[in-house]
This record gives structure tokens, C-alpha cells and sequence, in this order.
């Protein structure tokens, strides 16, 4: 038994080392691998196949509200990127340049796209002309660089895979509008889909996108009480518009500049599920989520009668769930930790003496609780389980958020929380950048947003300066 339980040894406590804990997860769940490229990432099947499941639910979301998809080169001309100028600055650190082609040096480098604001924009250039033209409402499925100094698996690489989308529209109005809706959209994919609960919100100026309007973020609180921007969606005005001529021919046939908004999610989402749900014993996927939902495990198969009945029960739950058999020569221990390593949500143990009473038993990963079922009632109580262990995944997450959001009305207060309360802090503030300067450079504490649906003021003054505060604001360390 003691061999069954090397997968689990081999990770480090996340009460003793979160950051090693989660590196042990993401290495031993076999989801990620290091590449010869530096900091780039090998994302392994089980990995992909998390993010296929995204990829699928995202677009389908997407599609329910008009959105098409594209696909945009993934160069960018000096000269095209540098066409808004605050854009421009504020990915500069991070841009990689190709100046050479094939054994010639290229007469313009070119950079590899940190985003494609700048190819939609010329691209929406030529193709709007008339009120009629607009919306537009794209959205292109495609990887990423952006040369960080620091890589982690998931959170932070050099070449990532996300969506961006990028609508037009006649108004500001309509532009804001669909902006809030996408914000939206990402919120309740994330708590209906990854059981994982966030807070909606707007950025401070200091922390919006490059070139934006206002950018709205959704925010997770991790189980270690960091934060992590796991979706935003920018409101972009008629900024771009006017820096690359875009404009339309209205009803009066006046000339207008267009509006238009940007909006995506990536593989960070999977470092989110996996701190956010995950235990020492490894993952902890929800069931929408997760690429196997049920595992079939024989005991004793090579007794009679054993493996054909796994199968058997494979090919039935297999009309109602995502599931497998593990019919490998490994002892059932080794089994049972490989099942919970993994996260499959539900495992089912099928033995002799199970078959002769007509029986097996579920196994719940989220809580270890066994479940005997009779055979004839499979399908209809490993749907139901499913169902319960997402809801019940949902709830103890959003139970540990909410242990963990702190109020701090001065400046006393909000340093003891950040030194030592893991969480989010809710503080007022006087939405003076210098205010949010001193307490990123005294405290390590960022803005993460100030929220949609909590504007309480438990403080009449800012928690920094102490002038009288306008917004509410969560603070926290973040990712």
C-alpha cells in the first residue's frame, strides 16, 4: 500500500509550500511539461483536454450572443502597432521582434502579437463604411508571447492560448453595453462552469488596458487568499478609431468614428481550477470541467466475470457521463490515488462480492464519501452526483471567499490584514493614483477592482490619505 501512495507523498503541502504544491499538481496530474524553449510550456493531453472544455463552453456562450469567430495574422508591422500610442507603451517590455527572414533581414520587423488590437482595427479600416456595416462582433481562438521575465505554469508564460475578442459599433452606448455584457458573460461562466466564484468590477485607471476606455475584470480569490484576474473586458471608446480612421457613414450621412470594445479569457483559467478546488492529494476538477467525469475501477479483475462487468458499466454510464476504465495491471491502491491525483470526480469500484450483490460504489473526489448503488440504478445516481458535487464545489468555494474578505477603514488597519490575513480587503479610497501608488509599494497590495454589486461605504474617508473617500474598493496580493 505503501508503493499506492508515492503519487501522493510526492507533493508538497500546499500548508507548507503553496507555490511548490502547485508546481507538484500541474507535474504530476501530467497536465504541463518544460519545453526546450525557455518559458515556454508543454500542455499535456489531460491539460489540453481541461482547456478543450473551455474552449467548447466559452464559444458556444459566445455564439448564443451574435459572436463570430476569425482568425488574424499573427504578425504585427512596426508601423501598425505603434499607431496608438498608449497601446504601444504599455507593451513595449514585453514584445518580441522577428527581423530576420529566412537569411534576409526584413526591411520592417515585425513583432509576434501580445494581442490584436492594431490587426483588427486595420482590418475594420477597410471593411466599415456605412451604419449598415455595424456591429461587428468577432472573436479569433489563438496563442499569444509576451516576454515575461518570471514564468508558472498556467499563470504566467511566454506563449499562452486565450480568446480575444473584438467587436465595433456605432455608439458608445452599444459599445459599453456589450463590453458589460461579455464581463458578464465570463462571470457566470466561471461560477456555473469552473464552480468557481468571482468578483465583478471595474479597474482603476492605473491598472485599465493600454488604450482603454474603462476595463472591467472578473477576480478569483485562490485557496492560499491571492487573488487572480482570471477575465477582463475593455472598453476601448472611438480611441483606436480615430488612430486608424475608422468611421462610418451614419443615417444623416454624417461622418462618425467608431466605437469598439476587446474581451478575453486564457489558460490561466486552469491554474485558477486547480487552486482555487485542488487538495494535497492533488486535482479537484469540477465535474462540467473535467475531461473524464467517471472512472470505472474493477477489483479483482482477473477474477470472472470482473473486467466484462467494468465494461459493461463503462458503456452505460458512458450515455451520461465522460467515462473510462482503468483495466490496467496496477493494484486498486495505486488506482484509487492515481483517480484522486487526477481530480476525476467520480470513481466507481466494481469487485466480486459487488457483482454477486448487485452493486458497486461510488467514490465522490471532492469529499472522499462512498456511496453504495445498486447496478440498476447507475446512471441515474452518477448523474445526480455529478450534479450535487458541482454545486457543492461551488459552494465551498464561495464559503472560503467570503471567510476570507476583510474590511479596513484606516491605514493601520489595512496593513495588520495585508502583513497577516490572506484575503481580499475591501477599503475605501479617494481615487487618487498616489494613494494607490503608496499602498502597491508599502504593502504589496494592488487594486483589484472596485465592484459592481458592493458599493458600501464603511468609511467616509480613504483609507490611505484619509480625504474623503469616492470608491470602494478590493485590495489584495494578487498573482
Amino acid at each position: 500500500m505503501a508503493m499506492d501512495k508515492k503519487l501522493v507523498e510526492e507533493i508538497t503541502s500546499m500548508e507548507v509550500d503553496f507555490a511548490q504544491w502547485y508546481t507538484d499538481v500541474v507535474k504530476k496530474a501530467e497536465l504541463i511539461d518544460y519545453s526546450a524553449v525557455k518559458g515556454c510550456m508543454i500542455i499535456k493531453p489531460d491539460g489540453y483536454a481541461i482547456w478543450e472544455n473551455i474552449q467548447h463552453e466559452l464559444d458556444r456562450r459566445f455564439k448564443e450572443t451574435g459572436v463570430q469567430n476569425v482568425y488574424m495574422p499573427m504578425f504585427i508591422p512596426e508601423s501598425l502597432l505603434e499607431k496608438e500610442k498608449d497601446h504601444v507603451e504599455g507593451f513595449a517590455p514585453e514584445v518580441a521582434w522577428v527581423t530576420q527572414g529566412g537569411l534576409q533581414p526584413l526591411q520592417e520587423k515585425l513583432c509576434v502579437r501580445p494581442t490584436s488590437e492594431t490587426l483588427f482595427c486595420d482590418f475594420y479600416k477597410g471593411l466599415i463604411q456605412s451604419y449598415r456595416d455595424l456591429p461587428k462582433v468577432y472573436n479569433q481562438w489563438c496563442s499569444v508571447v509576451r516576454w515575461e521575465k518570471e514564468t508558472r505554469p498556467f499563470l504566467r508564460s511566454r506563449e499562452f492560448l486565450w480568446q480575444e475578442g473584438h467587436t465595433v459599433h456605432a455608439t458608445f452606448e452599444e459599445a459599453e453595453e456589450r463590453t458589460v455584457q461579455m464581463l458578464n458573460l465570463y462571470a457566470d461562466f466561471c461560477e456555473e462552469f469552473l464552480a468557481m466564484p468571482v468578483v465583478r468590477g471595474r479597474k482603476t485607471e492605473k491598472e485599465k488596458f493600454a488604450g482603454a476606455e474603462a476595463t472591467y475584470t472578473i477576480e478569483a480569490l485562490m485557496h492560499d487568499g491571492k487573488a487572480l484576474q482570471s477575465g477582463t473586458s475593455h472598453n476601448f471608446g472611438d480611441g483606436f478609431a480615430r488612430a486608424f480612421g475608422i468611421q462610418y457613414t451614419d443615417k444623416e450621412n454624417h461622418l462618425q468614428y467608431a466605437y469598439q470594445t476587446s474581451w478575453g479569457m486564457t489558460t490561466r483559467l486552469i491554474g485558477a481550477i486547480i487552486m482555487v478546488h485542488g487538495d494535497n492529494e492533488g486535482l479537484v476538477l469540477p465535474p462540467k470541467v473535467a475531461p473524464t467525469q467517471v472512472m470505472v475501477i474493477p477489483i479483482q479483475q482477473k477474477k470472472e466475470g470482473v473486467l466484462e462487468k467494468a465494461n459493461e458499466l463503462c458503456e452505460r454510464l458512458g450515455r451520461v457521463a465522460r467515462t473510462k476504465v482503468d483495466s490496467s495491471d496496477k493494484s486498486p491502491g495505486w488506482k484509487f490515488a492515481d483517480c484522486e491525483m487526477r481530480g476525476i470526480p467520480v470513481r466507481v469500484e466494481i469487485g466480486p462480492k459487488d457483482i454477486e450483490a448487485g452493486k458497486c460504489v461510488l467514490v465522490r473526489r471532492d469529499t472522499r464519501e462512498k456511496i453504495e448503488c445498486a447496478l440498476d440504478e447507475v446512471e441515474t445516481k452518477v448523474t445526480e452526483l455529478l450534479e450535487t458535487i458541482q454545486k457543492d464545489m461551488f459552494q465551498r468555494a464561495k464559503d472560503h471567499r467570503d471567510a476570507h474578505i476583510w474590511d479596513a477603514k484606516n491605514y493601520d488597519e489595512l496593513k495588520d490584514i495585508a502583513e497577516n490575513k490572506p484575503g481580499f480587503i475591501r477599503a475605501m479610497w479617494c481615487e487618487e493614483q498616489d494613494c494607490e501608488d503608496k499602498i502597491k509599494a508599502e504593502l504589496a497590495v494592488t487594486s483589484r477592482c472596485m465592484p459592481f454589486h458592493d458599493q458600501e461605504r464603511i468609511a467616509e474617508t480613504c483609507v490611505c490619505c484619509g480625504k474623503p473617500a469616492k470608491k470602494l474598493v478590493y485590495w489584495g496580493k494578487a498573482y
